[in-house]
């Protein structure tokens, strides 16, 4: 008995060894498992276009975060990059580093004599046109021309005629529930018009372009004396940029930054493609408009052959709203007018200290001359991703035939990306930046193409070799073009009328210092204020 009792004793004792080893595996195993994929690494993004609380305000001023928006990558998880042919080796940090936001945040809170809109007068019905963002611009205009003009605006039609012919409805870009909830305080915004007013009589304008508040309050209101309804036939441009009152350029900015945000498949979607370019660190997402609208549009043919800048102009003759049909491609060029080619955008990133294993992002639709035309920047930088490579068919089927929603991907990538460079100063490029700036002013390089193409001009001729001297000038020439906090630049001294208008610089490309203001801390509460 004694014996039986021993051995049982034993072969617990042998059970309780084996259970305490097998836990302590597990507990080792689940330290490795975090230690290699960090819970941020595979937590679903914060929607980039809510606007932080007071509570994250307080949090990162007194934490000294210099970025609105926490970054989604930690610190320790950059790799030790190095500056390749710059006089001075700059590590990780320095390189992605977004520039100073000198504590500018979003403030777009009307003021105290902003009143919720009372009986409407009639209906605004708007179409749109363009692509995505210029679409976008024009939506959050219209928005606040209906508040100007006391109007019901019916939600807006896309444009379904443009080079891109896509049939996408609002409700297909956009999440219409939140853009009528979200403004109700500002605009009274219905999905279609009442059934009694579909055969009124409408009054078809096209409002005069870079408008001011006089313009919509007498000549466009004065309308409502004839007419129930009236129609835009146009929306983009149809605002001025400067000079409207404070609560006018808050509610373009509620507008575009919080109500516009895209459908519930397009944000999973965009989430989704951010979430797998952050499992290759930190990313450089690269707006290369070399596609053949743009290059057809703008003339530009550097370095294409005879048939292709022959197909091009083609194009251009042939498509009845570009005004504009003889086009010297070189002085395009020269005058820094032209998208920088594949080849000339790996030249700059390489100058810039990027090196070859720096993920890229390629926001862009179908390249013009396809893989050929990317093998010069393929082979400096081949870890070249684009949603096509990220998700697979069956993910992207929703979306493929539809121009909008494929750009809407690209826009959250490129809103979320560490860095954002633009090959090219579209409309894609400005309304990323813009938004960029409204979220703290992340890291945004413009390449300076007037300056770059006689560079490459050299390079090309042999009178400049690329190394250490070219990377010193190159990034001396960039230092102070990587989106750091500034006010919207007014027009060009001497311009008058229309061109005056057109050489401001777009109120979506800079909201500062309509939507953006300066947060200090009094020492006395220790509480947030604004400086505007």
């Amino acid at each position: 008995m004694q014996k039986k009792r021993w051995r049982k004793l034993g072969l617990m004792r042998r059970l309780l060894t084996c259970a305490i080893a097998s836990i302590s595996l597990v507990a080792l195993l689940s330290a490795h498992l975090h230690l290699f994929f960090p819970p941020s690494q595979v937590s679903m993004l914060p929607d980039p276009y809510k606007l932080p609380t007071q509570h994250e305000i307080r949090y990162q001023k007194l934490s000294k975060e210099r970025s609105w928006i926490q970054p989604h990558f930690s610190k320790a998880s950059l790799p030790a990059l190095k500056l390749d042919g710059a006089n001075s080796s700059l590590d990780s940090h320095k390189l992605w580093k977004p520039p100073p936001n000198r504590d500018f945040a979003p403030c777009v809170d009307p003021s105290s004599s902003y009143i919720v809109p009372q009986e409407t007068r009639g209906y605004l019905l708007v179409h749109t046109n363009g692509g995505l963002n210029q679409m976008r611009a024009g939506i959050c205009d219209m928005v606040a021309v209906a508040r100007i003009i006391n109007a019901t605006l019916v939600v807006p039609e896309l444009d379904k005629r443009s080079f891109w012919q896509d049939t996408s409805n609002f409700s297909d870009v956009f999440d219409e529930d939140y853009f009528i909830t979200s403004l109700a305080d500002d605009v009274k915004i219905i999905r279609k018009l009442p059934k009694e007013l579909m055969s009124a009589t409408r009054a078809v304008k096209h409002f005069r372009s870079w408008s001011g508040i006089d313009y919509y309050e007498q000549e466009i209101a004065s309308l409502w004396d004839d007419y129930q309804v009236i129609r835009a036939a146009k929306s983009d441009s149809r605002l001025a940029n400067n000079n409207l009152p404070p609560d006018i350029q808050k509610l373009r900015c509620r507008a575009c930054y919080k109500a516009l945000r895209f459908s519930p498949r397009i944000e999973a979607m965009g989430k989704l493609l951010v979430d797998r370019m952050r499992a290759y660190g930190p990313y450089i997402a690269l707006h290369l408009r070399y596609e053949k609208d743009m290059l057809a549009f703008s003339g530009c043919t550097h370095d294409l052959s005879i048939e292709e800048a022959n197909e091009l102009t083609s194009i251009r003759e042939n498509t009845s709203y570009w005004k504009v049909k003889d086009i010297d491609s070189m002085e395009q060029r020269a005058k820094g007018y032209c998208p920088l080619t594949p080849k000339e955008v790996g030249i700059f990133l390489r100058a810039l200290g990027f090196p070859s294993t720096t993920p890229i992002y390629i926001a862009a639709g179908e390249i013009y001359g396809g893989d050929s035309r990317m093998e010069a920047l393929q082979s400096r930088f081949p870890t070249l991703m684009r949603k096509e490579k990220l998700a697979s068919v069956e993910e992207l089927d929703p979306f493929v035939e539809h121009a909008s929603q494929m750009a809407a991907l690209d826009y959250i990538v490129s809103v979320e990306s560490d860095i954002f460079i633009p090959s090219y100063s579209g409309n894609m490029a400005r309304a990323v930046e813009g938004h960029r700036r409204f979220l703290g002013h992340r890291k945004t390089i413009s390449p300076d193409r007037k300056l770059l193409v006689r560079i490459f001009d050299k390079i090309s001729n042999g009178t400049m070799k690329e190394g250490k001297k070219l990377s010193s000038r190159i990034i001396e020439i960039h230092k102070r073009r990587q989106g750091s906090p500034r006010k919207r630049k007014g027009p060009i001294t001497g311009t008058k009328g229309t061109d005056r208008f057109r050489s401001e610089e777009a109120f979506y490309v800079n909201p500062l210092p309509d939507c953006l203001c300066q947060m200090e801390m009094e020492s006395t509460e220790n509480e947030i204020i604004k400086k505007s």
